[in-house]
């Protein structure tokens, strides 16, 4: 199990004129205790239940630029890049140009997007549900079109391309990972199952049963279900004096019962690097431990409180919805420990 830190605000004690100082302490500290990934939001507006509307957010692919100057291993990634931001040429020549720039560390995180106040706010499309996910898949297509060695034009009912040049061409062969974030299961995951090497999934209680969703998806398109890392969206605590940490871990080890191989998280004050340490000290050393069904008694023992069969430790799932014009977009907040 390996696990990635994701920076979802930017409201920080030290304000604008300091954030890019503190940016590089978070990311320098997150590198070194061990996170596999670092990712940023792909919002012009801070979301709500993130905090206030108004509160300090960074445009994603700017700051992925000046993360790759300020690391070396982790890969970097947009959690998830909302499709009608940008075109898809221009989003395949920024993903290949970090990919460039970080020596072959660009990931591609992309999701359908949703959120009406920012595209209403700075006068940005977000066409209705369904053209978002046919726009979604030929962005798709285009990008791996534009990784491969063909130039020819694109012809799609959305996007029409003259020349797909790419130069230089990224550094990861045959391309950056392509991640899919989300699980609507008639749209979402079938393109994750056409196109994804990663899907992202809220860690809730329907995990099990994405999964089988996929796998179904998978079945009928030809695809090994297998190919497809399976990666988890979370908000992990681990409290300030990791009061939280074994919770965290027996929560690791369900996920990975699943098949889970990759945890994003989100961590609370991260600016402090308090919880990072944490993390360093007592979490990632054990979750790399933390194998693909290979979990031996431990691993038995949570498959057991997985099933519920331990009253006394459960996961508690918190929902919160941020009402758009034609959906409800859930948010997994987080899980704490509960009697």
């Amino acid at each position: 199990m390996q696990i990635g830190l994701h920076v979802s605000k930017f409201q920080w004690p030290d304000g604008p004129a300091n954030l890019a100082t503190d940016l590089v302490r978070v990311a320098t500290a997150a590198e070194e205790a061990g996170f596999r990934a670092l990712s940023v939001m792909d919002h012009l507006f801070a979301v709500p239940w993130n905090g206030e509307v108004e509160d300090s957010m960074l445009e994603a692919y700017t700051t992925l630029g000046f993360l790759a100057a300020s690391t070396k291993r982790m890969n970097l990634l947009a959690m998830v890049t909302a499709t009608t931001f940008r075109e898809p040429g221009l989003l395949a020549k920024a993903v290949t140009t970090l990919d460039v720039l970080s020596k072959g560390r660009a990931w591609l995180g992309i999701g359908a997007g949703f959120y009406e106040a920012e595209t209403t706010g700075l006068g940005l499309p977000l066409p209705s549900v369904s053209e978002r996910f046919e726009r979604m898949e030929e962005t798709l297509q285009i990008v791996l079109q534009m990784w491969s060695e063909s130039e020819d034009p694109y012809q799609g009912q959305h996007y029409q391309l003259g020349r797909t040049l790419n130069s230089p061409q990224a550094l990861t062969r045959p391309h950056p990972p392509i991640l899919i974030g989300g699980g609507g299961e008639k749209k979402t995951l079938r393109l994750v199952a056409q196109y994804a090497q990663k899907c992202n999934l809220f860690g809730s209680p329907e995990l099990e049963h994405k999964l089988a969703v996929l796998r179904t998806h998978c079945d009928e398109v030809g695809r090994n279900f297998d190919d497809i890392e399976k990666t988890v969206g979370a908000q992990l605590d681990p409290g300030p004096n990791g009061e939280n940490v074994e919770t965290i871990l027996e929560q690791l080890r369900a996920w990975s019962a699943l098949g889970v191989t990759h945890v994003q998280t989100a961590i609370p004050n991260v600016a402090s690097l308090t919880s990072i340490e944490i993390f360093a000290e007592r979490i990632i050393p054990v979750a790399r431990d933390v194998g693909h069904h290979g979990l031996g008694e431990t691993g038995s023992r949570f498959r057991r409180l997985h099933n519920d069969e331990v009253p006394e430790l459960r996961v508690l799932w918190i929902r919160r919805s941020c009402a758009g014009p034609d959906q409800f977009f859930n948010q997994f907040i987080g899980y704490r420990l509960v009697s």
